[in-house]
């Protein structure tokens, strides 16, 4: 739970200014693990709000003169327009924390009563982290892994923003990590750094996009390729074309649920004649609050609403592995729910059937559990 900085009185915070406003927010955020940063400019004034486990807590309030001094620091950090106001700007900044150095990425939109700020940390202590560490089922880690390793194919990550795709992606990667292997990422942008392989940023300005990338890619012989996110039919299909031509091809995607993924490539049009063969394996997931030590008992009472009743963050997935089954299927561009018919058939368990067993170990909370998969 987040232990509030002195913000409840506007007043009290009229001395700072914004490199100090600034730098006791970094300081905070670092020690309690926080995310990111949001502003909220209103009329009479600007709410602060960070992002912890997940979860949007209100930290304070500051007056509109306190944030526009802020804002200028924020703004000459990570290299933004200062007379720019109208239009959204990215940036990036980095500051410097005990024995580490934290990324902050910066983005910024106008609204009624000022610009509204975005501020994500990038806290290299809390970015790369193993599979067993982000808590999948040993048997879900195991295929995960089985997949990483294949010669070639596609393997997806879907779930909304903040579900921990790409941190689950990382993880995966580190596992091939000395395997005699080139492997290639193409991010937007490089959330951390890897050591060992080799990760390229796409660039808007100079046409250095998912699918231009890709192709440039694959001229450097790689064995396994990260593309960030597929986000439009021509990087699908070129992730699927070279995932049928000796590459393995790790990607990400925006759906509810694993089944999801395949009729939301095909609404794209992909081609379902490459599609299905190259198709390897789809997991979605979420991430869950955990309970604390001291709540993992049997009889242990809890007040499920209650934010300090959670510590930490675990991995809700649900795995789909492709059969011919389901390749056929993709042929016939059959339904979400026809294909959860088959996979059940196969042993396929959903995040709901994966949370159930983790309530039942006291590990998070039924009522968690609903909050993350309400579709």
């Amino acid at each position: 739970m987040v232990q509030y900085l002195d913000m409840a009185e506007p007043n009290s915070w009229e001395a700072l200014n914004g490199e100090d406003l600034l730098t006791k927010l970094q300081e905070f955020c670092v020690e309690q693990g926080v995310s990111d940063i949001h502003t909220s400019p209103e009329k009479e004034f600007v709410r602060l709000e960070v992002r912890l486990h997940g979860m949007l807590e209100l930290l304070g309030k500051i007056k509109h003169p306190v944030y526009e001094d802020f804002v200028r620091r924020v703004k000459f950090l990570s290299k933004l327009k200062l007379n720019i106001t109208n239009i959204p700007q990215d940036g990036q900044y980095t500051f410097a924390a005990p024995s580490r150095q934290v990324n902050v990425r910066v983005a910024s939109i106008p609204s009624r009563f000022g610009e509204t700020y975005t501020l994500r940390l990038l806290d290299p202590q809390r970015g790369i982290i193993t599979l067993e560490e982000l808590g999948f089922p040993p048997e879900l880690h195991e295929e995960m892994e089985k997949l990483a390793q294949l010669p070639n194919g596609l393997f997806l990550v879907t779930g909304p923003t903040g579900s921990g795709k790409t941190t689950t992606l990382y993880a995966l990667l580190k596992t091939q990590i000395g395997r005699a292997r080139n492997i290639i990422t193409l991010e937007d942008p490089v959330e951390y750094e890897i050591g060992g392989i080799v990760q390229s940023e796409v660039d808007h300005d100079h046409d250095y996009t998912f699918s231009t990338g890709l192709r440039s890619i694959l001229r450097h012989d790689p064995n396994v390729i990260l593309v960030g996110e597929i986000r439009d039919l021509e990087t699908a299909q070129t992730a699927i074309d070279a995932a049928l031509t000796g590459h393995m091809v790790l990607s990400t995607l925006h759906t509810n649920s694993a089944v999801e993924a395949i009729p939301r490539l095909l609404s794209m049009g992909v081609s379902p004649y490459t599609f299905g063969p190259a198709l390897r394996g789809v997991l979605a997931q979420r991430l869950v609050r955990t309970l604390r030590e001291d709540l993992r008992v049997e009889g242990a009472v809890y007040d499920p609403s209650d934010k300090a009743s959670y510590s930490g963050r675990v991995a809700l997935p649900e795995l789909l592995l492709v059969n011919d089954k389901i390749r056929d299927m993709i042929l016939l561009n059959e339904s979400a729910a026809a294909i959860l018919k088959v996979a059940r058939e196969s042993g396929y368990r959903t995040m709901k059937d994966w949370g159930k067993l983790l309530v039942e170990a006291h590990i998070t909370s039924q009522a968690e559990v609903d909050r993350v998969t309400a579709a």
